[in-house]
């Protein structure tokens, strides 16, 4: 189950970034696409910058590390990135402070304090430029 996991961001992060939708908070300063990995619906969001590295960089991670965050519908916990690309741009919907997304049994919960985004298991990531977290 890992090893598909990984190979399923493996496939993401080689991929050149297409999305079925794309939605940004506000501010601008988090992007997230939605599309589909091997049939599994996921949404992955890019911060424009962070202040503080709330996670440990993977000692084989070569490339860019913890502004890119993942969760698909059948994660067990959300996953920081090792990444190469960038979902940033000033494409996507504007969600609303306060109001929240939902697409394909995923919802991203916009706030003043970030992004939490979520699987129907509860798993996910919640991000700012403050803090990341995964659960």
């Amino acid at each position: 189950m890992r090893r598909a996991f990984l190979a399923a961001l493996l496939a993401l992060a080689a991929t050149p970034l297409t999305a079925d939708e794309m939605i940004r908070s506000p501010s601008g300063a988090i992007v997230c696409i939605a599309t589909e990995i091997d049939g599994a619906p996921g949404v992955r969001c890019d911060l424009d910058a962070i202040s503080k590295q709330s996670l440990k960089r993977p000692k084989d991670c070569d490339l860019d590390f913890g502004q890119a965050y993942f969760v698909d519908a059948t994660s067990r916990r959300g996953v920081a990135m090792c990444y190469g690309d960038t979902a940033l741009g000033p494409e996507g919907r504007v969600v609303a402070y306060g109001e929240t997304w939902r697409w394909k049994g995923l919802a991203c919960a916009s706030s003043a304090a970030g992004m939490r985004c979520a699987n129907a298991r509860g798993a996910g990531f919640e991000i700012s430029r403050q803090r990341q977290r995964l659960f």
